[in-house]
């Protein structure tokens, strides 16, 4: 975005009073309560998925993001569709987040951009998902990334918005500037993960955290990486993150707890 275009933003992030959106995914509500516990499917191949799927069946587990970038199949869509209609065939009362994570932002594969927007158009057309994660930094064309927006909820798919930095912790007002450009943009979910390298890092995405929570329009997710930022991933009840990422075996991202642990001290803390 232009300078210009985050001058923009931020006035319009300290000028409005945006009421908290709670959304109602299944049986979930993203936005109230405890953060919700999103854990990960990293298997390669559809029959793998199907050998562990009942793991998933639990009640300390909320929604499922099933990360098609791990996929030896990930740019056959229709093999994609399959795959999803049978997670949600296993896991009826879960929640389906869809994610390809590309490799510029911590992925596993790369994709052009236009078969990487249809992959994800063409899941949401399939209606075997419930939530669909597109990178808000997949393109430069905000108009190209608002239509796909649009038709993907035409679908009455949820559209979370993403940005991952792996290698740093933005300024405080990038992190606000970026979250509020995925709900302008009409982003139904906000998220930032970033990378801390300091402890001040991590207070930072905090602090953040807490500022866009009060003005939000939507539900924010945010999360700060690694075990350094650990704490964030547990902290969303006092801070406002809506969901948080755990993990079943293997991890999706640096710092992921299990999702006991995390479970456990969600309740505590909450």
């Amino acid at each position: 975005a232009s300078d210009v275009y985050k001058r923009q933003l931020l006035y319009l992030w300290q000028k409005e009073d945006f009421p908290m959106k709670e959304i109602k995914i299944k049986n979930v509500t993203i936005g109230t309560g405890l953060p919700k516990i999103c854990v990960p499917i990293v298997e390669t191949s559809t029959d793998a998925i199907m050998k562990k799927i009942t793991n998933f069946n639990r009640p300390d587990i909320d929604l499922i993001e099933w990360r098609m970038d791990y996929m030896e199949q990930a740019t056959d869509i229709s093999a994609m569709i399959e795959t999803a209609r049978l997670i949600q065939q296993a896991l009826p009362e879960k929640p389906l987040l869809a994610t390809f994570r590309t490799k510029q932002e911590g992925g596993e594969q790369s994709l052009p951009l236009a078969d990487y927007l249809n992959l994800n158009l063409e899941l949401a057309k399939s209606g075997y998902t419930d939530i669909i994660d597109l990178e808000f930094f997949c393109t430069e064309d905000s108009k190209k990334l608002s239509s796909v927006i649009e038709e993907i909820k035409d679908t009455h798919t949820t559209v979370l918005l993403s940005n991952h930095d792996f290698q740093k912790t933005p300024s405080k007002e990038e992190i606000l500037q970026r979250l509020n450009g995925m709900q302008e943009i009409g982003g139904d979910i906000a998220k930032i993960a970033v990378m801390p390298n300091t402890t001040t890092d991590v207070l930072t995405l905090l602090s953040a955290t807490c500022e866009m929570a009060e003005k939000a329009s939507v539900p924010i997710v945010t999360m700060s990486m690694g075990k350094l930022g650990a704490i964030s991933r547990i902290s969303g009840s006092t801070f406002g993150s809506a969901i948080t990422f755990g993990a079943l075996g293997q991890t999706s991202a640096p710092g992921q707890l299990a999702v006991e642990e995390l479970s456990t001290i969600l309740h505590c803390l909450g």
